[in-house]
């Protein structure tokens, strides 16, 4: 169960109040973005910003004085007396902006990954289409399990991450149906990052799978029973926390 800091709803035009709601299901974009620090510090926060702002043009539902807006109510809700280890989320729709702090979880030692065939829709954005997603979520406890999407046999991300597997000291992720993030690309500016497309079929070739991303910032995979698959190594990940401790993510 998340634990929530805030949770609030404005209208788009003129920011007042409305009765709060996740937006889950309606014609919208969102961005989750690592909250740290007292004050509060964004985490890649340009590049959030500029990827939100590029989603909801795409999606027809930009307006005047979006972007202004956006920024007064992060800085309104942010407090300066707090020390934060939270998540930062907006969601947009043509009408209301939704916005929820929620405390980060400290993940399992031994993480999991179950496997859904199923593709997003729209998979290069961050859209709101995730109901069928938290359904299949709320299955299972978020600080050991994750779900693996995969699509006419091709492993794509995970629920709430980008992936990043690691053979013979490479790396190598997803390229096609999936949403590249801005963690990941945050790395492949300090690390070569091979994106291809990956077989599930040959997903016992790979030493490591590391979640990667805002809530999970480094999370490396132990197992996925359903094929078998164990860790063999943590040499990529401890090369990776040290990228991404850079940035506190």
């Amino acid at each position: 169960m998340a634990n929530f800091l805030l949770k609030k709803s404005y209208h788009i035009n003129n920011l007042k109040i409305s009765k709060f709601k996740d937006l889950w299901g309606s014609h919208g974009v969102f961005t989750t973005i690592r909250l740290v620090g007292k004050p509060g510090k964004l985490v890649l926060f340009n590049n959030h910003f500029k990827n939100l702002i590029k989603s909801l043009k795409k999606y027809k539902i930009y307006s005047k004085h979006v972007e202004q807006n956006i920024k007064t109510l992060i800085r309104t809700n942010i407090r300066n007396n707090l020390k934060y280890n939270h998540l930062f989320r907006i969601a947009l729709t043509k009408k209301l902006i939704s916005i929820s702090i929620r405390k980060r979880s400290n993940l399992s030692n031994n993480f999991e990954l179950k496997v859904l065939n199923y593709k997003r829709t729209d998979p290069k954005y961050k859209n709101l289409q995730y109901k069928y997603i938290l359904k299949k979520l709320n299955l299972y406890d978020a600080t050991k399990v994750d779900i693996l999407l995969v699509y006419k046999k091709k492993v794509l991300e995970t629920c709430t991450s980008n992936l990043l597997l690691i053979k013979n000291n490479k790396y190598y992720s997803p390229k096609n149906n999936c949403y590249i993030g801005n963690t990941i690309n945050f790395l492949r500016k300090r690390i070569k990052v091979n994106f291809k497309d990956i077989n599930l079929k040959d997903i016992h070739k790979f030493d490591e799978i590391l979640l990667i991303g805002s809530g999970k910032g480094v999370t490396p995979v132990k197992f996925i029973k359903k094929y078998k698959w164990k860790y063999k190594s943590l040499n990529g990940f401890n090369k990776i926390r040290k990228y991404l401790k850079i940035v506190n993510l």
